[in-house]
């Protein structure tokens, strides 16, 4: 211490998000800096025993700090930190909770007595949450680094206590530092535990753990990293800096360094060699009432949503009748300071580019994801149109987009009114997951009216398909950022044709195409259809869908009912009335807009990519895997 200072089952879906990252059970303990090399990278990670979600994009990493005020020579009280233990185990699975790490300071001396209960007490996690711990000054001789042979300490938290932890995979020959692999988010990740004050050894050690694992993105824990002012702004401690110099800022694996020690708790970001953030933070709360009441911070991981929510709160105050807290405890309870509770935004991916880049998508050949009932598949690269361009030069008139399924339903490229060449440009942006590597992009609009179209030729066959067995209607489209100018109600693609001319009577008009994706004022995505089988025009819509990213769009109808999914989500307004089939009239279907009366207004303003219609109800619609 310091005075101051859904048509896809969860297990296909899992099966097709196995990482590569895996690694074998805990063996014998690392006894050399290089010892451990073998563990290749690409063995099973194993998260602990069941309860936990080693697939799920979210999960938690509990941090304990200081709990040595709990330890105490004959005013130890070890209920809160049970109260802690007990909350993790039973919110385990709720929260996802991945691994719990300890920050060193377990005990006030470091006396038999201290040690012995605080390992007891820590029998309430053991088995049940993976966890490592470190030595803090007050555990061991202050005066030593992990050179420093036999302890109490050591003998009850030593490399032994954590053999037969699925995610233990070695320590330090002095036995002082420890690391673990846990695998998280379908991916593996590294978390160092090192002692209070590393020797050379140790730093040797731990870098060899490091280059053992090259793809693991790591977590150092450590008891003494920084310090903070009142305001929460930290720097780093002596022993900070030594960490920062000799190991943390040339690993760019190290993106998260955690530390307790001093109070009040902070955070600050550094930049590494690779130009790369690293955030250092203090977790440590035993100036607070009960000594912290073990008290504890979850970081939870969300990698779908591209950050780590912190909470800070005791589960030994969070137990108690509420009608009963004292005042301190109600006060203590949950901290939300900006220290204590706060979200730091990570691209994960572009984070760890440096060291575990994600291999992009290759193309596919059209063979590839074409599956049976196929009815037409269009692509905008060279194997998929006549006369293909370089990226940003004009689509010409009378190009024709290939059907590649052979079925006869090639699109051909015209202008829409008096629309100049930048209506209709060759693209090389493309969704990440879209098979051809390609698009076009649109330059489609109002006032005055311009844009491009794709269409079928009079007589291809899906102008008069019906599905009424069901259908699967695929496309990848990106909307422009800025989104510039009034687009509202700009087509997508649809069938030409009037419903009205079909006998349709309940529609919203006559007028309207028998079948169109659009785009509404809002940004919300409108599929309607008119049914072959009813007299009705079931609409889906989607939320405020986003600028500037791609989006991998699916319309699925089972023969009974459609419903909408964007980038693999189903989304909520999808109707439950009947729908049966396409009313088409024999009319061409269309890339590039939508008709009304049989008339072209605006164009599509944004790129289109591979587009497919398929005459049956897929179930492995996911836009990590588009086209199976």
């Amino acid at each position: 211490m310091s005075n101051r200072a859904e048509h896809r089952s969860p297990l296909d879906r899992r099966t097709l998000l196995q990482a590569a990252v895996t690694i074998p059970a805990a063996g014998a303990v690392v006894t050399a800096a290089g010892a451990g090399a073998a563990r290749a990278d690409s063995t099973t990670v194993s998260g602990g025993r069941s309860g936990f979600d080693a697939e799920s994009p979210r999960f938690a990493l509990a941090v304990l700090p200081d709990t040595q005020y709990l330890f105490d020579a004959d005013s130890a009280d070890p209920a809160p930190l049970r109260a802690t233990f007990r909350y993790l185990v039973a919110e385990r699975q709720e929260a996802n909770i991945a691994f719990m790490t300890h920050l060193g300071d377990v005990t006030e001396h470091g006396t038999e007595e201290e040690i012995e209960l605080a390992a007891d007490t820590f029998r309430g996690i053991h088995g049940k949450v993976p966890y490592s711990v470190l030595a803090g000054n007050h555990d061991i001789r202050s005066s030593t680094d992990d050179q420093r042979g036999d302890s109490a300490y050591l003998a009850a938290f030593g490399p032994e206590r954590y053999a037969s932890m699925p995610t233990f995979r070695g320590a330090s020959p002095d036995g002082y530092n420890s690391y673990h692999v846990l695998r998280a988010a379908d991916r593996g990740w590294l978390v160092l535990a090192l002692d209070w004050r590393v020797s050379d050894k140790g730093l040797r050690w731990a870098q060899g753990v490091l280059d053992a694992h090259p793809t693991l993105p790591a977590v150092l824990t450590t008891h003494d990293i920084a310090w903070s002012d009142d305001e929460g702004a930290a720097q780093l401690s002596d022993h900070g800096k030594r960490l920062w110099e000799g190991l943390i800022r040339g690993n760019d694996q190290i993106f998260l360094a955690l530390g307790g020690h001093y109070w009040p708790p902070g955070r600050t970001v550094l930049t590494n060699d690779a130009d790369n953030d690293v955030h250092v933070h203090i977790t440590n709360y035993q100036d607070r009432y009960y000594g912290g009441a073990g008290m504890i911070r979850l970081y939870g991981f969300d990698l779908a949503r591209g950050v780590i929510d912190v909470e800070t709160f005791s589960p030994w105050f969070l137990a108690r009748d509420p009608e009963q807290r004292s005042p301190l405890e109600a006060e203590t309870i949950e901290l939300t300071g900006p220290t204590d509770r706060f979200s730091l935004g990570i691209d994960f991916d572009d984070r760890f580019k440096g060291f575990a880049p994600v291999p992009a998508p290759k193309p596919r050949p059209a063979s590839a994801v074409m599956p049976r009932s196929t009815v037409a598949y269009w692509r905008f690269d060279a194997s998929g149109t006549t006369a293909a361009g370089t990226p940003g030069a004009p689509v010409a008139d009378g190009v024709r987009v290939l059907d590649l399924t052979g079925n006869g339903n090639d699109l051909t490229v015209s202008r829409l009114h008096s629309s100049g060449p930048d209506a209709l440009t060759w693209s090389a942006d493309h969704h990440p997951g879209q098979p051809a590597h390609a698009s076009l992009r649109f330059d489609g609009g109002k006032s005055p009216d311009r844009g491009a179209v794709l269409t079928t030729a009079a007589g291809a066959p899906v102008n008069s398909a019906r599905f009424t067995r069901g259908y699967t209607i695929e496309t990848h489209i990106r909307l422009p950022e800025p989104f510039e100018g009034d687009h509202a109600w700009m087509g997508i693609l649809s069938w030409e044709g009037r419903n009205g001319d079909a006998g349709k009577t309940t529609g919203w008009s006559p007028l309207e195409p028998t079948c169109s994706l659009n785009l509404s004022p809002e940004r919300f995505l409108q599929f309607v259809v008119y049914p072959y089988a009813q007299d009705a025009d079931p609409t889906s819509w989607s939320h405020a869908v986003p600028v500037g990213r791609w989006m991998h769009i699916a319309l699925v109808n089972d023969g009974r009912r459609t419903v909408m999914y964007v980038d693999g989500s189903k989304i909520a307004r999808n109707p439950a009335q009947p729908s049966t089939g396409i009313t088409t009239l024999g009319k061409p279907f269309v890339i590039g807009a939508t008709q009304f009366d049989e008339k072209f207004g605006q164009g599509f303003y944004g790129w289109v990519g591979d587009t497919r219609i398929v005459n049956r109800a897929l179930a492995t619609h996911d836009f990590l895997t588009p086209f199976e």
